[in-house]
């Protein structure tokens, strides 16, 4: 926000404060990654070293924390039924490092609950394919097919898909 540090000049404490209080304001809204966080502070013109500081902060302070914020994030997003693959990718997009992901994921998905949410969001997706196209065509070998692809998008894998769509 100012060109102190273009002009070799240290960032004023006034800056750093801004910076931080942006912060605070972004994990208030949610919990963010630390790569989420930063490119939104980015976003907002501060400077590089700023953020890396603030970051470093927020660190100390506990407000930021990648292994939280992926747990939370994997526990929320099982309870709308997306299934563990798609979780993974979504983790991936906001920074996530691909250990700290699969550990949350490890820890935080219960396999059988996981298997009744697949039940759940398929036989919704037979329903929603029966009112659009008529009676039968989710049994059809277009209406598997696209009910496949739904469930792939959702995230889930494709033994399990198998698995659910013979009960």
């Amino acid at each position: 926000m100012n060109d102190s540090s273009a002009n070799g000049q240290r960032p004023t404490a006034n800056e750093s404060e801004r910076c931080y209080i942006a912060a605070l304001r972004i994990l208030d809204y949610r919990f963010n990654s630390a790569a989420e966080l930063r490119r939104k502070l980015a976003a907002k013109k501060f400077e590089r070293q700023i953020i890396d500081a603030t970051l470093s902060r927020l660190r100390d302070e506990k407000w930021l924390d990648d292994e939280r914020f992926a747990a939370a994030y994997v526990r929320t997003r099982m309870q709308k039924q997306i299934g563990r693959a798609r979780v993974r990718r979504e983790l991936t997009a906001a920074g996530v490092d691909g250990d700290v992901a699969a550990r949350a994921i490890g820890e935080n998905v219960d396999a059988d609950a996981e298997r009744a949410n697949l039940a759940a969001v398929c036989a919704k997706k037979r329903r929603a394919l029966e009112r659009r196209h008529g009676a039968g065509y989710a049994a059809s070998g277009e209406g598997k097919q696209k009910l496949i692809a739904q469930l792939l998008r959702q995230g889930y894998a494709m033994d399990e898909i198998r698995q659910a769509l013979k009960n």
